[in-house]
């Protein structure tokens, strides 16, 4: 690894992952826009298996954004109350869906700036939403792809989810961003794992900052 640039990293990883994982899309199960963002924001802190075992009965008793938006809290609470922080997660669902209905007539915007204007989606939600229900460019950056990055070497010494968007934005190419969001939080969620990353199991040793510093001083 010695001597790499920070541009052949980023190359790199793009050919490691466009022959492992060409074609990555979410793991959360969805049919339109309006799902999507109700099972983005059940996914916060809380695994998208836990979301894709909720949304099935939760989209069969609120298939529309018009008929969550009349329900009341304890309907919603029953149906989504082994998800974690479930009391606010009724909370911005019901806000949600109001908001979309009665702000935006029920049309879910692509701009990232008023996604955020609905109660439940912050700036990587709203990323998540424009990325894969638009295909914009833009980069969502949950604790998985934070970590990756890091590890890795893509970003250097991001001390903010932002700081590491703004840093993959600018070394990815553009019409790679919306896959490189999959890649990273998909390897880090299987491979490259907080407390025991599969080492042996991935296919980046050889660019990786962190698999070489741990390394370094070992005999071969």
């Amino acid at each position: 690894m010695k001597g790499i640039t920070k541009k052949e990293r980023f190359a790199g990883v793009v050919r490691y992952f466009q022959d492992v994982m060409p074609e990555p899309e979410t793991e959360l199960q969805y049919t339109d826009p309006y799902e999507l963002i109700v099972a983005v924001i059940l996914s916060a802190q809380c695994t998208d298996k836990r979301v894709n075992i909720i949304t099935p009965e939760f989209f069969r008793r609120f298939p529309t954004a018009e008929s969550l938006a009349s329900a009341d809290n304890d309907q919603v609470f029953e149906l989504i109350k082994s998800c974690s922080y479930p009391n606010n997660k009724v909370k911005h669902l019901l806000g949600m869906a109001r908001t979309l209905v009665h702000e935006f007539k029920n049309v879910v915007p692509a701009d990232v700036n008023l996604l955020q204007r609905l109660p439940g989606v912050g700036r990587k939600s709203a990323n998540v939403i424009a990325s894969v229900i638009y295909r914009m460019p833009v980069m969502p950056v949950d604790t998985h792809v934070f970590r990756v990055s890091e590890r890795i070497g893509l970003s250097n010494n991001a001390r903010t989810p932002l700081q590491t968007e703004k840093q993959l934005i600018q070394n990815f190419p553009e019409e790679l961003i919306r896959n490189a969001h999959h890649w990273l939080i998909l390897h880090g969620r299987y491979i490259c794992t907080a407390r025991k990353p599969k080492c042996a199991e991935c296919g980046l040793t050889g660019i990786c900052k962190y698999f070489n510093s741990k390394n370094k001083n070992k005999t071969v």
